[in-house]
């Protein structure tokens, strides 16, 4: 294990203004801790698919089948009653944009997905001329999209094909949370309230926008939730209390763990513990009045991608921790709380890989995607006895 060199809970803590964050932060730690934090965990790792073109997200049905996006823009289904390479792909997924990092991103069931049959994709749309990070839904079927519609497009358009962002989740009241990244060349827009670059997005179900969302009254973009962001892939609801995090990219550096709160600005690019890949400082400022500090930073980067708040029943060692996967570093990072503070190690070292993605399944395994071409999507349970 590894404490965090650059930023301790109590430090992030003392520099964070709002005082509601203080105590969602405050009792987010005492939920996530668990009993020893070295205690050794037996898992097996079982291969659940291989030869994948640059898998981006998994997610699980509820007849156990798997869905898997593949970033230029193929949906397909792993099905749980067969051999492991019975992938079939499904057809009717939108045009996607598929160039730089922009492609087919993530994947979301409907919460009432059993009667509906809802999903919906997060995805590149557009063109080098001008694209953006997009959501549509639509009614799955055995090997099909039907009735697709296009329910979210973040603007303005921009010209490259960079920080995209793309995560979703659910929140309990039933809105979906999006994230989108600055599109590189126009980081200046992540502080924009206006601007729908660098944020996280809240919309109802079918596209339409809560009246609750923070800027509705004026200020802002009524869709845009929180703002400061550089390029969020990671994103979790914990399910025993609601906290909401994300993950971000710095640049060299300065790669973020934050917890959300609505309208709240979490500093991209006026505030950043990362450098300039020309090694300029990209601000002076590590902190700033009225933005929230990071709950954890890691410099050198790791390159974050996929977050996943263990709550499953199989490994009880485990329960609050944060998975993270590793780009750069190529391994799973568990991120947890004790008494003592943040603790940090590198799990599952048979799994030598870029991770893109992290998800815990219904059973509570967790399941890891590794980047790349060829890809491929691992289960992690409990070892048989």
């Amino acid at each position: 294990m590894k404490q965090n060199p650059q930023v301790n809970p109590a430090a992030a803590l003392a520099r964070t203004t709002n005082s509601r964050s203080v105590l969602l932060i405050l009792s987010t730690l005492l939920l996530l801790a668990f009993a020893n934090p070295s205690r050794a965990v037996e898992y097996s790792i079982t291969t659940l698919a291989e030869n994948l073109e640059y898998p981006w997200c998994v997610t699980s049905l509820p007849s156990g089948d798997l869905l898997i996006t593949e970033r230029g823009g193929q949906l397909k289904r792993l099905s749980a009653s067969a051999s492991t390479q019975n992938i079939s792909p499904i057809s009717g997924v939108p045009e996607v944009y598929f160039a730089g990092q922009g492609g087919l991103f993530d994947v979301l069931l409907d919460p009432e997905f059993e009667t509906n049959q809802l999903i919906y994709l997060s995805y590149a749309s557009g063109n080098e001329a001008s694209n953006a990070t997009r959501v549509a839904r639509a009614r799955l079927t055995q090997d099909s999209l039907e009735d697709l519609e296009v329910i979210f497009t973040a603007t303005p358009g921009k010209a490259t094909p960079q920080h995209y962002g793309g995560k979703m989740a659910l929140l309990a009241d039933g809105t979906l949370l999006l994230t989108t990244g600055d599109g590189w060349d126009y980081r200046e827009q992540a502080q924009n309230t206006n601007s729908n670059l660098g944020k996280t997005i809240r919309i109802n179900r079918d596209g339409s926008l809560p009246s609750d969302n923070p800027f509705t009254a004026g200020g802002g973009h009524p869709a845009v939730w929180t703002y400061g962001h550089r390029n969020p892939q990671g994103l979790a609801v914990d399910p025993a209390n609601g906290a909401i995090y994300l993950h971000e990219h710095g640049p060299r550096g300065g790669d973020e763990i934050n917890v959300l709160q609505p309208g709240s600005n979490y500093g991209w690019p006026a505030a950043t513990f990362g450098l300039d890949y020309s090694g300029a400082k990209v601000s002076p400022f590590t902190q700033l009045p009225d933005m929230q500090a990071p709950l954890k930073v890691w410099v050198p980067s790791i390159a974050p991608s996929g977050l996943a708040v263990y709550r499953g029943e199989q490994f009880p060692e485990w329960q609050g921790s944060l998975f993270v996967g590793a780009l750069v570093d190529q391994e799973v990072r568990r991120v947890s709380f004790d008494d003592d503070g943040l603790h940090e190690e590198a799990v599952f070292p048979e799994i030598s890989a870029r991770i893109r993605d992290i998800r815990t399944t219904p059973d509570g395994a967790l399941l890891i995607v590794t980047d790349g071409s060829p890809g491929a999507v691992y289960r992690i349970s409990q070892s048989a006895e």
